[in-house]
């Protein structure tokens, strides 16, 4: 059996969850469960989850939700481009994103019988999908006069909502609540809204709307480069662990690994962890990167292999068999991405199926 397992606390998830209400009260919650929820498993978070619906990116997501028993509304962020797509989404009512016009016009063909909840996304400034706001008017009313259509919300996406005082946050914000105060006024009926991303819903409490759309944090993770997941009440819900399967001694002088990019400053004991980039430990993880042994931090030495990594023992005792956490509980996914020069995202994302998997 491969050492390298991934556990997976629900308690964690719940308590994340708990937080995102503590913040945004009275919205309703959107949790994202896209790209197999973050790598953490779809259905076992939608399962953990007593969340109000679930975003996933595409169909084939959604899908297997439903496959899967799950029930609550289920949204599709990035919509559907076919009239295939678009029976699936009738049949299975799921809510539908639109952000241009091919989707209008395939939502004119849903018959009055079967009628789907929709979003207009906005682009409020993100400029990657949605409509300009001088278009939203007028797909509003498209989407409201359409008999397939049984509600239309307004949705848009933060591009900096990260940085606190961010002035393309505030102008994303006035751009959104201009165009749904000005379609409020015009349909005399309040128009659901959603703006809220992690970031949004930790730093930017302007930005509350009817649904919010945790990620990041709900998996324990901080969408911030300068504030800690501990620091903002959240905990870690995937541990990454593995063993150590060898200890060797080490002369000053002599390097370990591809490239003998570490060499040891001093006589010292390698230890050699069951895991790679072949499990999804990131490649570019630099000498120095963080490894709980025991329980303690030692540091990565040398490159990372398909298989294994290094790291510098020092005086520590350790022996073959011993328990080592590459990041998770004691030790921050974000720390040990930014020593790779990337985000905690994409460590989840990047686990392979060769790590097992564990619920807690």
């Amino acid at each position: 059996m491969r050492d390298a397992v991934l556990h997976i606390n629900r308690g964690a998830l719940q308590h994340n969850l708990q937080r995102v209400r503590d913040l945004m009260p009275g919205s309703r919650v959107l949790a994202m469960v896209k790209a197999d929820a973050y790598g953490h498993g779809a259905l076992l978070v939608a399962e953990a989850l007593a969340a109000d619906g679930f975003g996933v990116a595409f169909l084939e997501e959604a899908l297997a939700l439903r496959a899967a028993g799950i029930r609550q509304p289920v949204t599709l962020l990035e919509g559907v481009f076919s009239a295939e797509e678009m029976a699936e989404v009738v049949r299975h009512q799921f809510t539908l994103v639109v952000h241009q016009d091919l989707q209008l016009r395939l939502l004119e063909a849903v018959p009055a019988a079967t009628p789907v909840d929709v979003w207009l996304k906005i682009d409020t400034g993100m400029h990657r999908l949605g409509f300009a706001p001088e278009q939203v008017p007028d797909a509003y009313r498209r989407l409201q006069a359409l008999p397939g259509v049984r509600s239309v919300g307004l949705i848009t996406h933060f591009a900096s909502a990260d940085e606190p005082g961010s002035a393309q946050t505030l102008h994303q914000l006035e751009t959104f609540r201009a165009l749904q105060q000005s379609l409020q006024a015009e349909t005399g009926n309040a128009v659901p809204d959603s703006l809220a991303n992690s970031a949004a819903i930790l730093a930017w409490p302007q930005a509350q709307g009817s649904w919010v759309r945790p990620g990041i944090m709900l998996y324990g993770c901080s969408p911030f480069a300068d504030r800690s997941a501990e620091s903002l009440g959240l905990r870690p819900v995937m541990t990454l662990r593995s063993r150590l399967i060898a200890v060797r001694e080490l002369k000053a002088g002599e390097a370990v690994g591809y490239g003998a990019s570490w060499v040891a400053p001093q006589d010292t004991r390698i230890g050699v962890v069951a895991v790679g980039y072949g499990d999804g430990y990131p490649r570019h993880a630099v000498s120095g990167t963080p490894v709980l042994v025991n329980g303690v931090r030692v540091p990565l030495a040398g490159r990372v292999s398909m298989d294994m990594i290094t790291v510098d023992l020092g005086s520590l005792p350790a022996e073959v068999g011993d328990p080592c956490v590459l990041w998770g509980e004691g030790l921050s996914a974000d720390e040990v991405a930014a020593c790779a020069g990337t985000i905690s995202y994409e460590l989840f994302c990047r686990l392979t199926a060769r790590v097992e998997r564990e619920t807690l």
